[in-house]
């Protein structure tokens, strides 16, 4: 009889914790954050970075730009001239968000440019023309191809360790002296499609971002020696005027890896690298509304 008196406290404990252990829910953990596209660089030239469910589909201004990757993440890309103001909806198994995003202003520089060789402004023989097409060739094929990666999540390396020398989307006007009559050739060129270095002949250039390799060309027409690494998300950076190319197409790499050297090759006016960054719609096969974004906003992301 002591001993069952003894045992009462002990039985009504273990029934009471059993009891907490089937009716009371396991405390919550963290609540996973909204999905959302309010985050990376909200500037003109910019990319947004998103989160939220993966297949997720991203419209912005009623356009799907994006889908979610299996880890519930998306990049668009945002154009020189986007609105300061943007809509962007998120649309998932019959579920829409959407938010209204504020966008930073450009304020670009103009310049006079001066290529040392003024045949890489004004071509004058069949053979440069046909150097051109095949050169267009092979970047339309490498801008067609996609994989699957990280895109700029795990943030970005800086290609070379040089000072800036020329901004993303600078307006530029060629002069030069045209070879067979002497005369000024004053021509306007396209806004500055990347992000230049003042990097000299032979300097080690590291992968900004782990990828794969569309292209690599020692003799693309304006470009010079050429990589084109996509690194996920239809991100696309295009490295230009190479001295030596160290890949070829299909190797992957990863961030910080040496890929080649920089030089002066194709339209240039010195030794540099010029680093550009396209953004490409994975979510269509048509490639015309594709566009460049700017490597500086790149280089801030955290």
């Amino acid at each position: 009889m002591a001993l069952l008196k003894m045992l009462a406290p002990l039985a009504v404990a273990l029934s009471l914790s059993a009891h907490a252990q089937t009716d009371t829910p396991p405390p919550s953990s963290k609540p996973d954050l909204p999905p959302s596209c309010s985050s990376g660089a909200l500037k003109q030239g910019g990319l947004l970075l998103c989160h939220g469910e993966p297949g997720t589909l991203v419209r912005l201004d009623g356009m799907v730009v994006a889908k979610f990757d299996k880890k519930g993440r998306a990049s668009v890309g945002l154009r020189t001239t986007t609105p300061k103001q943007i809509a962007v909806t998120l649309d998932h198994q019959g579920e829409t968000l959407s938010e209204i995003l504020t966008i930073d202003v450009r304020h670009d520089e103009t310049s006079k440019i001066y290529p040392q060789d003024c045949d890489k402004v004004s071509p004058r023989t069949k053979e440069q023309i046909e150097h051109i097409r095949r050169s267009s060739v092979k970047k339309v094929a490498a801008f067609k191809e996609f994989h699957t990666g990280d895109g700029f999540f795990k943030g970005v390396v800086r290609p070379v360790p040089q000072a800036d020398s020329s901004p993303f989307n600078k307006l530029r006007e060629y002069i030069c002296k045209d070879k067979d009559t002497g005369k000024t050739v004053s021509k306007p060129g396209s806004p500055h499609g990347g992000h230049d270095f003042r990097s000299p002949t032979g300097t080690p250039l590291a992968a900004p971002a782990g990828g794969v390799v569309l292209l690599a060309d020692p003799d693309l027409y304006f470009e010079g020696g050429a990589i084109f690494l996509d690194h996920g998300m239809g991100l696309v950076s295009v490295f230009m005027h190479m001295s030596e190319i160290d890949v070829k197409a299909g190797d992957v790499v990863n961030a910080g890896d040496i890929i080649g050297k920089t030089g002066n090759t194709g339209r240039t006016t010195g030794p540099h690298l010029h680093w550009s960054v396209k953004w490409r719609n994975t979510t269509t096969d048509n490639r015309s509304g594709d566009f460049y974004i700017d490597p500086a906003l790149i280089m801030a992301l955290e």
